[in-house]
């Protein structure tokens, strides 16, 4: 697959989406799946335009770390055009990231118990967050080109989501991540065992070829 082809993500497979999954708030699968579109869409407009000036994609230049930043936070923001009793935190890095509209003062609040944490990951497990929080969290699981991928002779390929899950996890759902002594790297916590199998069992939105879930 050449540049070109691999500026068009993969569209969002509306037969792989889960009606029957639970969500807060009056959230459906619908809604992120719409939500999950405009991230394709963007990052089609974004590609094509990068390609006619000959640079690489965007998934191609900012580091992994980042782009799965992006990924989040795009979709993130984008469930509330489609489900207007969610809206965005205000609070600069509040926590969660979706809280009910109307509730908090300006939309704005440091840290709510009521919301949902939106976090896009290449990883199929172990979602990192900076602290364990009792919270309704949902991940975005998808796969493109990184950085280091022409170094390592690496085809592109085009961007496409692998699965979505949510579910509340607690405290208990999470472990910290150790770091060796010479490590910079940020100390985080992780989604444990429990707290995976808790979201994968409530799927939103999956590749029934490529994940087998029970």
């Amino acid at each position: 697959m050449d540049e070109a082809m691999a500026c068009i993500p993969m569209p969002v497979n509306p037969l792989w989406v889960n009606p029957s999954v639970q969500l807060p708030f009056g959230l459906t699968a619908d809604h992120i799946a719409k939500a999950m579109d405009s991230f394709t869409s963007f990052l089609k407009i974004v590609n094509l335009a990068l390609l006619a000036e000959k640079l690489d994609r965007l998934e191609s230049i900012l580091m992994p770390a980042n782009f799965s930043s992006m990924v989040g936070e795009f979709v993130g923001a984008a469930i509330p055009k489609f489900h207007t009793a969610l809206i965005r935190n205000r609070y600069p890095n509040g926590h969660p990231d979706l809280i009910p509209a109307g509730v908090h003062p300006n939309d704005s609040v440091k840290v709510a118990s009521g919301g949902i944490e939106v976090k896009g990951s290449q990883s199929m497990r172990g979602w990192q967050g900076h602290n364990p929080e009792d919270t309704w969290l949902i991940v975005f699981v998808f796969e493109s080109n990184k950085p280091a991928d022409k170094m390592k002779g690496i085809m592109p390929k085009p961007f496409r989501f692998r699965m979505a899950v949510g579910a509340k996890v607690e405290k208990a759902d999470w472990q910290f991540s150790g770091r060796s002594a010479t490590s910079r790297r940020t100390i985080t916590a992780s989604i444990s065992k429990s707290g995976y199998d808790k979201m994968v069992k409530n799927w939103i939105y999956r590749d029934p070829q490529e994940i087998k879930i029970k």
